[in-house]
């Protein structure tokens, strides 16, 4: 009984202690020390997003892939070094991530601003969130606190153990986000993010061969003429973003449903009720009673869906710092470690 009782008291001091450290965290955290970091990071997003639109997708989904590991902590943003050549960067489950190249940017830029103020971190979080509202014409948006510190470990394990895979079963799905206090409704509010963005074949490789009542026929014909075309070709995630080539060619009667640029918003759902969705962690949705009346809520209301989602993306930009006993840092580059 009395192991029980510690057991307990340890519990509620660890509770106490992630949720002071969440508390930390406020908006408009950089007011004082850095005037205006908010409106630097958004300046750099909108030039990249004028370039290549792609890139508002692949913060969208750095900013998951970051926090579901160690929190929200920049660690996917380490390079491999000798010391540690296998970051979470390098993890299979992260395949295809990018946009580094433009936070090492907007990185460089603060710096020279307000030296050794603000973390990696916070500007993924920024970058992230202001990519959101980019690609949803300002629809997506939060007001985002701040005051992270930057990790300073990184392991391709940790990303492979906490981050859903894309062929995971509806089971395997919500225990997966139950460990992060997400619940079914997040976790298909979350998901409605692949409505923009693109996959690796290697990523849905077994839809190819799925039964129609998965994935419908011409479209498992699309993928696998795509995926055809070499060892590992990334797909666009959206059939409303897909070549109009490609679609006349096999999906004929969608034509008039693409669209010129790509937009986050409540079409996923749309696209998954119709069995055209790449990866099986999409079309899994549908074969869980609360799941799929979430998907049918979320098709039926596309206001709902954006607010919901940027509320989704707040909560998960507020998961819990560090892990207990870690240090963090203020990052010089947001690729390293300071003593490297």
């Amino acid at each position: 009984m009395r192991s029980a009782v510690a057991a307990a008291v340890v519990a509620v001091v660890l509770a106490v202690a992630l949720a002071a450290e969440a508390s930390e965290l406020k908006v408009g955290y950089y007011d004082k020390s850095c005037p205006g970091v908010e409106n630097v990071v958004k300046w750099h997003v909108i030039k990249a997003l004028k370039a290549n639109r792609k890139t508002g997708a692949a913060l969208v989904r750095l900013i998951f892939h970051d926090c579901f590991v160690r929190g929200c902590d920049a660690s996917v943003l380490l390079d491999p070094t000798p010391e540690n050549p296998h970051t979470e960067k390098t993890a299979p489950i992260n395949i295809g991530l990018a946009a580094f190249d433009l936070l090492d940017e907007i990185k460089s830029a603060v710096e020279d601003r307000c030296p050794g103020t603000v973390s990696c971190a916070d500007i993924l979080i920024y970058a992230a969130r202001d990519a959101g509202s980019l690609m949803s014409n300002g629809n997506v948006h939060f007001d985002a606190p701040a005051g992270r510190l930057d990790g300073m470990h990184s392991h391709a394990a940790d990303a492979q153990r906490d981050l859903p895979d894309s062929t995971f079963t509806i089971g395997e799905l919500i225990q997966n986000f139950k460990r992060k206090n997400f619940t079914i409704e997040e976790m298909v509010i979350l998901s409605g993010a692949h409505a923009i963005g693109v996959g690796h074949c290697s990523s849905f490789r077994a839809r190819l061969t799925a039964p129609k009542e998965q994935i419908l026929p011409a479209y498992r014909g699309l993928l696998a003429g795509k995926c055809g075309a070499g060892p590992d070709p990334i797909v666009t995630n959206n059939i409303r973003d897909e070549d109009p080539k490609a679609i006349a060619a096999t999906v004929p009667s969608f034509l008039p449903r693409l669209r010129k640029f790509e937009f986050l918003d409540n079409s996923y759902y749309h696209n998954n009720l119709a069995r055209i969705v790449t990866f099986n962690s999409d079309w899994q949705l549908l074969t869980e009673k609360e799941a799929r009346g979430h998907v049918h809520e979320y098709a039926d209301n596309g206001t709902l869906w954006d607010e919901d989602f940027s509320e989704s993306l707040l909560k998960l930009s507020n998961l819990p710092l560090l892990p207990p006993g870690s240090k963090g840092e203020i990052r010089k580059k947001c690729r390293y470690v300071n003593h490297y």
